[in-house]
């Protein structure tokens, strides 16, 4: 394969390198923080050079920001998994708490890194529209379930209630959670 003078080398094009990138930027935001995110740091994590995190995400911003997208994406995916696993006449406030009690005990630390960027969001004014379309999307889903303003009481709950276990050193139990739901979903 011949090069003209002065020409960078072709390598060949990798379709998944941005997607590859996407992902190390939330494994790098789940060991370091928010505050250990670099290109560098980035890089390592994908196994790819430098410059490929350079080039597809310029500033650290930008990887923030497909980090944010990422996870809610993956985040929204896994939750309407879960919804089409509830029977229709499932007892939603206690598939609620299972929910809760699934993520805080079995997926903690991927939780704590979609919160990590979700809360990014209130001092980085771009990834607001990101962090509001989860919220939409947890919305439109509770709210599936019961009615649009449940629905809404419900996304706050459950976002509520995984940051605060995320963070509590003594996780109530399910059935305290249960019942926090089932209030939100049946009142006094």
């Amino acid at each position: 394969m011949s090069q003209v003078a002065g020409s960078r080398r072709q390598r060949p094009n990798d379709p998944e390198r941005r997607s590859k990138i996407a992902r190390a930027a939330i494994d790098v935001v789940a060991e370091r923080g928010i505050d250990g995110l670099t290109h560098r740091a980035v890089a390592a994590a994908a196994g790819v050079p430098l410059g490929s995190t350079t080039y597809h995400f310029r500033t650290l911003d930008d990887l923030l920001e497909v980090a944010l997208r990422q996870a809610a994406e993956d985040n929204v995916r896994r939750l309407r998994e879960w919804e089409r696993t509830v029977p229709a006449d499932a007892d939603f406030a206690a598939a609620l708490a299972e929910l809760v009690m699934r993520y805080v005990r079995d997926e903690g630390p991927h939780t704590v890194v979609e919160y990590d960027l979700y809360v990014a969001a209130m001092h980085r004014p771009r990834l607001r529209p990101i962090s509001a379309a989860w919220d939409d999307a947890l919305i439109e889903l509770f709210g599936s379930r019961t009615d649009a303003l449940t629905g809404r009481v419900l996304a706050g709950l459950f976002c509520g209630l995984l940051m605060q276990l995320a963070i509590s050193d003594e996780a109530p139990s399910a059935s305290d959670v249960e019942a926090i739901f089932r209030r939100a979903v049946h009142g006094p």
